[in-house]
C-alpha cells in the first residue's frame, strides 16, 4: 500500500479532528500517524495525518475534506518520495560533508542532486559522491550576475530545497523572491536572535557568553530572522576564545541543520507567520 501525508491548516473550530478522520475512513484509508496542534493567539490548526491506502481518488478526497472545514483551509496530499535538494556552499567542509553523508547513506528522506560555490575548495569532496559540483566565481562579474547563475543551477536541477550550508554570501531580495518561502533554508551559527549577521563567534566572545549555539531557519529578506526550525546549544567558558568557540561550534551547526531538515523533507513542519509549528 502507499503511504502520503494529508497537512491541514485552518481556523481552529469543533470537530476538525473527526471531520478529517472520518472523510479518510470513508475513502478506506488508513490512519498510521497523526499530531496536531492549535495556537491560542490567533486560532490557528495544524494536523499532519501519515495515511496509508489507494489514492487513486485523492484529488477528490483533499476536494472533500478541504469542503468540511473553514472556509481558509489549506489541504495537502504529499508524496513520501524523497526530495531533491540544492546545497550552496563556500570553504567550510563540516556541514556539507555531513548532509553528504546523509544522504548517500539514506538516513534522510532526501537526495543532494547539486552543489555549488563561490568557492572551488569543496569541488574534490562533493564529487568524491558522484555529485555534480559547480564552481561560480564571483570576479569581474556583479553580484545580481552572480545570483543569476546559481538560481539557473537551481532551476535546472528541478529542486524542492536549496540549503545554504555556511553560505557566507547574503541573498539579495531578488533572489530571496523568486522562491516560495520555506524552499530556503540557512544555518546561522548563533542561537538566534542572538548574534545576527557576520563573526557571531567573536560576538558572542565579546559579550563573554557562557553558551553558544546554532539556528536553522527559513530564508527571507530579513537576514537571519526568518521563521526558525532548529535550534540547538552548548556550553563554554572563559578559556574559549572565539577561534576555540568556532571550532566547538561545528558539531552543534551540523546536528541543528540535519535534524531541520530532516523534519522538514519528512513534511513535519508548518509555517506560521515568522514562527514554525514542528511535529
Amino acid at each position: 500500500m502507499e503511504e502520503r501525508i494529508l497537512l491541514t491548516e485552518c481556523a481552529d473550530a469543533t470537530g476538525i479532528i473527526s471531520k478529517v478522520t472520518s472523510e479518510c475512513f470513508n475513502y478506506q484509508v488508513n490512519i498510521v500517524h497523526q499530531d496536531q496542534f492549535a495556537t491560542t493567539d490567533d486560532n490557528r490548526f495544524f494536523m499532519r495525518t501519515v495515511l496509508e491506502g489507494d489514492f487513486s481518488c485523492e484529488n477528490e478526497l483533499v476536494q472533500s475534506i478541504r469542503d468540511l472545514l473553514p472556509a481558509d483551509a489549506k489541504v495537502r496530499l504529499v508524496s513520501r518520495a524523497k526530495k531533491r535538494i540544492a546545497v550552496l556552499v563556500t570553504k567550510e567542509a563540516h556541514v556539507l560533508g555531513d548532509l553528504l553523508i546523509k544522504s548517500y547513506s539514506d538516513a534522510m528522506r532526501g537526495q543532494i542532486v547539486m552543489v555549488a560555490g563561490n568557492h572551488p575548495d569543496l569541488r574534490d569532496l562533493v564529487e568524491k559522491f558522484d555529485i555534480p559540483f559547480h564552481y561560480v566565481p564571483t570576479e569581474g562579474i556583479s553580484r545580481e550576475e552572480h545570483e543569476e547563475r546559481m538560481c539557473q543551477l537551481i532551476d535546472e536541477a528541478n529542486v524542492d530545497y536549496v540549503v545554504l550550508a555556511k553560505y557566507m554570501r547574503i541573498l539579495s531580495e531578488k533572489m530571496v523572491a523568486r522562491y516560495p518561502l520555506g524552499k530556503l533554508i540557512n544555518i546561522h551559527h548563533s542561537f538566534l536572535p542572538a548574534f545576527i549577521g557576520a563573526k557571531p563567534y567573536q560576538q558572542a566572545f565579546d559579550r563573554g557568553v557562557k553558551i553558544i549555539g546554532a539556528t536553522a531557519h527559513f530564508v527571507t529578506n530579513n537576514l537571519d530572522e526568518g521563521p526558525i526550525i532548529e535550534q540547538d546549544v552548548i556550553k563554554v567558558n572563559h578559556r574559549y576564545d572565539a577561534r576555540t568557540m568556532a571550532k566547538a561550534g561545528r558539531d552543534v551547526e551540523r546536528l541543528v541543520l540535519f535534524r531541520a531538515l530532516s523534519r522538514v523533507l519528512e513534511d513535519k513542519v508548518f509555517i506560521h507567520g515568522n514562527k514554525t509549528v514542528v511535529f
